[in-house]
Order: structure tokens, then sequence, then C-alpha cells
């Protein structure tokens, strides 16, 4: 077998982690075989190369943010070889350049246009374990970009789609994917397997076990993935194809986000083109808006519109609004960063009725009010006030007895 490991930036948190991990790594290759290894920057390192900038810049360039940040993963790469030879297995260590990953243009988002891999492959064929520096890639001009929060996963998982991996195990700090954040919820309960779309609904609304865009490039590109935990050698959780068994489970988890602010722009002319101006605005500069809701005047004349950006994109957002309030003569606009979003998914949703009715009661129930809403055929998602997120999450994996499904 040809196996994919990724693991995260607690498993190689430090020395003695990451020769825990080249040990796992070297007993995957001792059982017959073939791996290639992913890893993320040592916990917290990231964080520290972000504050170093951030104590000479409140605005870093991306371009330059890029190349710092990407330093990170690249320590941990060349120290897990090391170990790795230490250990008497043929390891060598690669950056995003090396193995030809290929993205666009956009620094700190970038996405991957394509992977070689022509050297990784050529490392396997002479018996070596290739070990990959996460999280970045290069331009077709050599420029080097990075891949956002959580990008080794999706250089694992592109990897795997790229050689045509049999398997891609995300190694993390958690067992698996649970109903929902057992921090929150002590009696949550750990899945055996879960859906690509039921997973790539959970990663987008706040859960933090995988990114969300591995998760749609392993469901577009059919990549077996398994979630587990590299402090132990329990089995973890499968993310696969839906099958019938996962309709007769109406939800399967609860997520939270609390990395959300609302945005509202006051009395704005209701004509046609006004939202497509306003969110084309926001596109063109990479930022993901989520939830929308336009609100009509009695009279028909204006309209109020909110929506969603993640708190990081909040400033850069707000200035662009800024001049779109001045350009269509708005009111103005309005800004609430102490929102918090929680979500419901399942796939079993499809088949059946009533369940947003529940969730709607049952925060209701707990005196919880409800600011935005949005569905899909798997999902359905409130804005709420954030001092209520921990409250919300417990009552509603309550209301759908998650703890109890067996």
């Amino acid at each position: 077998m040809l196996i994919v490991q990724k693991y995260g930036g607690t498993s190689v948190g430090s020395i003695e982690r990451i020769k825990a991990v080249a040990e796992r790594v070297a007993r995957t290759k001792r059982d017959g075989n073939d791996v290639v290894v992913v890893v993320s920057a040592m916990a917290g390192e990231t964080d520290k190369l972000i504050s170093y900038a951030r104590e000479i810049s409140p605005s870093p360039p991306d371009r330059e943010m890029d190349l710092l940040l990407s330093s990170g993963e690249r320590i941990s790469a060349a120290l897990t070889a090391i170990a790795l030879n230490e250990l008497g297995v043929k390891a060598v260590s690669f950056t995003g350049r090396q193995v030809g990953i290929i993205t666009d243009k956009a620094h700190t988002k970038a996405r991957i246009e394509r992977i070689t891999a022509e050297r990784v492959e050529e490392a396997l064929r002479k018996g070596f374990i290739p070990v990959i520096a996460g999280f970045q890639g290069i331009t077709e001009t050599s420029e080097v970009t990075t891949l956002g929060r959580g990008g080794s996963d999706l250089t694992a998982v592109a990897v795997s789609a790229a050689l045509g991996a049999d398997l891609c195990e995300i190694y993390t700090d958690v067992e698996g994917v649970f109903t929902t954040d057992p921090t929150i919820v002590p009696e949550a309960r750990k899945l055996e397997k879960i859906s690509y779309e039921e997973m790539l609904e959970l990663a987008s609304l706040g859960a933090k076990v995988l990114q969300t865009r591995s998760v749609e490039f392993a469901m577009k590109y059919s990549v077996p993935l398994v979630v587990r935990s590299s402090f132990s050698d329990k089995p973890g959780t499968l993310v696969v194809k839906e099958d019938r068994d996962m309709e007769k489970v109406v939800v399967s988890g609860v997520a939270y986000d609390k990395n959300q602010s609302k945005i509202t722009i006051l009395s704005v002319p209701d004509r046609p083109g006004i939202a497509a101006r306003l969110f084309k605005s926001i596109a063109d500069e990479n930022i993901v808006v989520d939830m929308i809701v336009q609100n009509v005047s009695s009279d028909g004349k204006a309209t109020d519109i909110s929506f969603t950006v993640p708190k990081p994109d909040l400033q850069k957002a707000v200035g662009i609004v800024e001049e779109i309030v001045k350009e269509l003569g708005a009111k103005g606009l309005s800004v609430d960063d102490g929102i918090a979003k929680v979500s419901i998914i399942g796939v079993g949703m499809k088949t059946h009725s009533g369940v947003a009715a529940r969730m709607f009661e049952t925060l209701a129930s707990h005196g919880i009010n409800i600011m935005m809403i949005s569905t899909s055929e798997i999902k359905i998602s409130c804005v709420i006030e954030s001092k209520y997120t921990e409250l919300a999450v417990r009552a509603l994996h309550d209301a759908f007895g998650l703890s109890a499904q067996g």
C-alpha cells in the first residue's frame, strides 16, 4: 500500500514528539508499506512568526508573510527526516517548491492548480520516505505561496490524489471526528465514519479537525481519508462516500464558529446590481462571505444588507464597504463581532422533516435569539450572540440525541 500520513502541529510540537512520529512512520514502513509524510509547523511556531511580523508592521505584505510562514513547515520536515534517518530508515525532506505544488497567485490563501510530484515518485522508487513541508507551494513565476490555515491537510490530500495513494491518514491531537466539541460536551461521541458531504459541512462550519478545502479535494478525487490521533493507536474516523445507513441518522453533529463578524449596510437603494457590486468588490479581495440577509423596507425603495465574514478579514471588509456606502449613498454601516454560528449537520435531513423546527424550538426554549439563518440539504446554521454558544451547542446536542446514539 501507498499511505500518505499527515502530522499536525501538536503531533510535531517538540523534539520528543517528532521522534515519536518518526517511530510511527518507520513502523508503517516496516509493515511493508510505501509511506509519504506531510508535516505542519511545530505547535505555536506559525503564531510566533505572525507576532514577529506584526511587531514590525500592523499590516505586513501578504507576499512577505508567505515567505516567512512557510519556514515553519520546512523546519518540521527537515527534523522529521533527520529523526527517520537516525532510526535507520532512509528519508528525504522536500519543500512545496521541490514537490512541484503549483498554485494560483492568491498569497496567504492560494489554491493548488497542479502537482508534478516527480521528485517524490523518484524518492519512493529508491526506497526513501519523502517528508513534505505542508501548507505551501509556488506560483508559475516561482513566488512562494501558502494555502491558508490548516493548509497541510490540503497538501496531504492533494499529494495523495497526485500519487494515487491507497489511504491518506490525518494525524492530529484528537482520536477522530466527534459529534461536537468534547470540551463543551464531554458526552460527545466519536463517529466511526462520516460522509464527505457531512465532513465538508462540519469543517466549513467551525469544526477544526480538517481544513475545508482538503475535504473538497478528497471528495472530488475520492481520496480515502481517516482522521486519527498521533498520541494513541485507536482507530479513527473514516471519511467516505455516503451510504444508505448514514441516512438513518438525522443529525450527525453540531458545529460552532466564533470566528465570524456581521456587517450591516443600512438603507441601501433597492435597485438591480447593488448586491452584485458589493459582493464582487469583497470577492476581489479574496474575502469569503458566508451568510447573507437582505431586508427590503415597506416602501420598497431601500434595503438593509447583512452578511458575515471571518474575523481576520473584518478590517479589510469594512474598508471596502465604507467606500461602497459613500458611492451608493447608503445611510451607513454597523459591525457586530460578538456573534457566533451554530449548526447542525446530517445527511439524514434529506429524508426527515421537522428538523429545522426542532432546532429553532430548542434555541427558543433556552432564551437564545436567532439573528440569521442559512440552510442546505444537510445543514442548518443560525447566527446567535456569541455568549450563548456553549449553551446552544449543549442544548442542540441533547435535543437530537447525539450522546445516546449507538
